[in-house]
Order: C-alpha cells, then structure tokens, then sequence
C-alpha cells in the first residue's frame, strides 16, 4: 500500500476509534445518568416514608400550640412520647388527654391534647397527629426535641406537609398556590379568592378541558395506528372531534379575556399619582397612606425617584405609587424622574392626576395626554379658592376639557382634608370596577397559569390549521395537554392509552 493509502487508512481506524470511544463515552454517561436517577429515586423514597413533624402555629408565646407530625410511624410518636408499651389504638378524630414524657430521659414535658386523623382522610393523606400543648417557647421547643429522638422522625421542611398532601393527590397544583395565596392574605378580597381556588373549582374546570384534550389526542393517535382496520375510526367521527377542539379553544381564550383580574386583586392594583411639581401629590400619598411615607417640601422637584406604598383600600389590596413632577427641566437626575414617572402613569392600573387648582391653566399643556379612561383628576388646594362657584366652574372647566365625567373630577384640599373622603370612596369605586367580575372563582391569579393557557391554545391552534398532518396533530395536541398538566401539576402520558384501550374497540 503506498504512502496515501497508508495515511487514509489510519485516518479511518483513528475516525472508527474516535467513534467507538464516543459511543462508548455515552453509554457511560447514560448509565451513570440512570444511577444518578435511580438513586435520586431511592432518596426521594426514604423522604416520603420518613415520618415529619413540626410546629403549625406562630413562632412565640401564645395560649396553644400545635405540633402536626405526619408519616407512617404518626402514632409510634404518641405511644412514645405518653409511656405506652401496649402501643393501643388511637381513636380517629377523638381528642384525647395524655401527659407527655421525653422518650429518654422519662422528663414529664407537659399535659397535652391528642387528635389523630388516619390516612387517606386526612390533610396530607397520610396518617396525622396534632399534639395541642400549651403554647409557651419552652414547652413547645421541648415536645420538638422529644419527637427528634422517635426512630424514623424529622423535622419537616418549609412547606412539606402541603407538598405530601400534592403528592398524595389531596390538592392539585392551583390549591397549593391558592393556599400560599391564603396564608399571605392581607386584604379581604385576597383572602377570598384565595378560599374560592381552593375550593378546587378552577382545578375541575381545567380537569374537564384537559380530559377533552386527551379524548381529542388518543382519537388522533388511534387515526395513526389503527385508522385503515377499525370501523370506529372514521374520517367523520374525526372530523367531529376536531370541530370539539375548536369549542374547547373558544372556551380557553374566553378564560384568558378577564382583564387579569385575579392577577390584579392577588398582587394589587397599581395607583399613580402623577401632576405638575408642588401639586401635592407627595401630601395626598401622605393622606391616603395615614403617614408621612413620602417627604413634603415647597421645593419643587423634591420627588425623584418612585416611592410605593400598599395599602388596604376599601379591602382592596392597592399600590399608590407617588411620582416625580412631570414638567420641562435641564436636571439630567430630574429628568429621569420625570421619565420613570410617565412610564409608572402607562403601567398603573389606575391614575390621579394631580394640579394646583389655581395654576391649572397653565399645567393643562403639559398634561395634556396624561389622562385615559383609567384617570381620576383631583384639583388641590380648593382651601384657597373662597368662591363655592369658582370651584364648580373650574370643575366644569375641566370636564369639558377631557370628556371625563364630573363624578371623576374632585376637588381637594391637603391642607384642611376637605374633598378626601370623596376622593377615597371614588378610587374605590374604580378599584372595584377594575375586579368587578373576580367574583368567579375560575380568574386565573398568577403569570404562570396564563401562560400555560396561552400555550395551550397556540398549539391547539396549530392542530385546528394542520388536522390530517397526522403525526404533527398529534404533537400539537400532546403539548396541549402537557400545557394544562403543567398547570394543575399533573402530566401523565398513561392517561392516552387509558382512554384508547378504553374507549375504542382495538383488538377486539
């Protein structure tokens, strides 16, 4: 073989070798990927079969304090901790009295009430103890470290009984969310749509649409397989089921136009005070807030940066958001203000524009395009007008000058507090028209739900354009699905072949 052959020759062994060791080099890292797995597996298994406790109410001194220890070994904890050998049966849902000891050093620790709630009827779904002990640091600390010493006991982790209660198919992935939600309440309406998703209504409708969506992939799929030889398989029947798809996409995108709503009642309605410089809106913050959150001064320009404040309005939870002046300046830091303020006004849910009732002619140019269908214009400093129908006049002046009905035009003063309570009543009679329909307890509350539905009906749309591309259809359609689990917190891909060895008569 002369030279060249020699050289294309190794350069093939070098190439099969250079093939050989990557292929060898994947399978290694696929099996120490599969050991990885099976022994993150093994891990997550321990977890789960540990039996975990921890206190449920406040941290401090209190009048009860309740310890909740859930797992299998629930009961060994009670018959531990009470000096039970016989280790009889705890009766469900009885309180019981029973002094409690240190299971080592015999220390009595304090008198206590027992509930025991057995699996599956329980808040996690497994068995469950509440020890009620009195609620002092002391006692409290002491049952904790008692329950440390029961074999096969832990403390729990931030959020772990809520958790086993998902895994165990007790709450779906919106009732988590939904309790979290409820648990940070601060406001009435939050904590009432908090309990409306817990209820688990948004969850069943949700369910009701993806069981459509499953129907609508195994008949899909069933198409691909099974189309040429059974008779239940029709080009009709598929037809039908694409036009179900086209109602159940109308049903999401009538889901998804509720003016974010929930989003708005969960992390608040967003205020701005916008206007001219020295208008007062840093002394109407101060008013609405009940305290000096922002620093008033006759100097203009004081306000530069945006300062956010939340408060419980009507039971409504809102962010007032003062602002910068907006007007013409060569300040360079100011001008950012000014800049960061318009940009707030565009954000906010709701916006007050604020001018000096005697200066108002003068602003009007400046803020003129400031106002839209979500703006309140509030005139300050009516304490210097003495004329009663001087102030209705420059009421009427304004509402002629941007078509917005008077009910929306108030005249205030922040000095003598005249005209606030008006003011107070209107906003929160925007804030309520802003939810107004939140009444459902099927809005959507987070980002993540949205866009999930929003997935889902892209790729429905998909199918819907591309129904005979068989196998594309039936990616789309999967991905519908897996939007839906994503957002319940359940994928289940076996639930395909349940409804197609369910429901067709394959291989009969």
């Amino acid at each position: 073989m002369n030279d060249g052959g020699l050289y294309f020759a190794k350069c093939g062994t070098i190439a099969e070798n250079r093939y050989e060791m990557l292929i060898v080099r994947r399978i290694a890292l696929e099996a120490s990927r599969l050991r990885c797995a099976r022994w993150t597996c093994s891990m997550k298994e321990r977890v789960r079969n540990d039996t975990i406790f921890a206190l449920s109410t406040a941290q401090g001194r209190a009048g009860v304090g309740i310890i909740r220890v859930s797992g299998p070994d629930a009961t060994l904890c009670v018959h531990a901790l009470s000096k039970q050998t016989n280790q009889s049966t705890i009766a469900p849902r009885i309180a019981e009295f029973r002094k409690l000891y240190h299971p080592i050093t015999k220390e009595h620790l304090d008198d206590a009430v027992v509930l025991h709630f057995p699996e599956p009827k329980s808040f996690t779904g497994e068995d469950v103890i509440e020890f009620q002990v009195h609620g002092s640091p002391a006692v409290i600390s002491g049952v904790l470290q008692a329950l440390s010493t029961v074999p096969r006991c832990r403390i729990a982790e931030p959020g772990e009984f809520t958790e086993r209660a998902f895994e165990n198919q007790k709450m779906n992935l919106m009732q988590v969310e939904a309790l979290a939600d409820l648990l940070s309440a601060e406001t009435e309406s939050q904590r009432s749509q908090a309990l409306r998703q817990l209820s688990g209504r948004i969850g069943e409708t949700l369910e009701i649409w993806q069981k459509e969506l499953i129907h609508c992939l195994a008949y899909t799929e069933a198409m691909i397989d099974f189309g040429d030889d059974e008779d239940d398989v029709t080009d009709a029947s598929y037809t039908k089921m694409i036009e179900r798809a086209k109602g159940l996409q109308s049903h999401m995108k009538k889901h998804l136009n509720d003016g974010r709503r929930g989003e708005l009642l969960r992390n608040g309605i967003q205020v701005a005070i916008i206007g001219p410089p020295n208008a007062g809106k840093s002394s109407l913050l101060n008013h609405l807030a009940q305290r000096p959150a922002a620093i008033v001064s006759s100097i203009a320009g004081t306000t530069r940066d945006i300062v956010r404040v939340p408060l419980n309005l009507k039971g409504y939870a809102v962010i007032l958001c003062d602002t910068a002046g907006i007007r013409e300046t060569d300040d360079l830091i100011e001008k950012v203000g000014v800049t960061r303020a318009r940009e707030c006004a565009d954000e906010a849910d709701i916006c007050v524009l604020m001018v000096d009732g005697q200066l108002y002619q003068t602003e009007w140019e400046d803020l003129s395009k400031s106002w839209t269908t979500n703006t309140i214009i509030v005139c300050n400093k009516s304490d210097l007008i003495d004329d009663e129908s001087t102030l209705r006049k420059l009421q009427r002046s304004i509402t002629s000058r941007t078509s917005i009905p008077a009910e929306r035009v108030h005249l205030i003063s922040c000095l003598n507090g005249s005209g606030i309570d008006a003011l107070i009543e209107a906003l929160g009679e925007s804030v309520q028209a802003k939810v107004s329909s939140s009444g459902d307890a099927s809005v959507i509350t987070r980002e993540r739900h949205r866009q999930h539905l929003e997935k889902c009906i892209n790729y429905l749309q998909e199918f819907i354009d591309n129904p005979h591309q068989s196998e594309f259809a039936a990616e789309h359609l999967r991905r519908a699905v897996d939007g839906i689990g994503r957002i319940l917190g359940r994928v289940d891909v076996e639930q395909v072949l349940d409804v197609i060895f369910e429901e067709f008569c394959i291989g009969k």
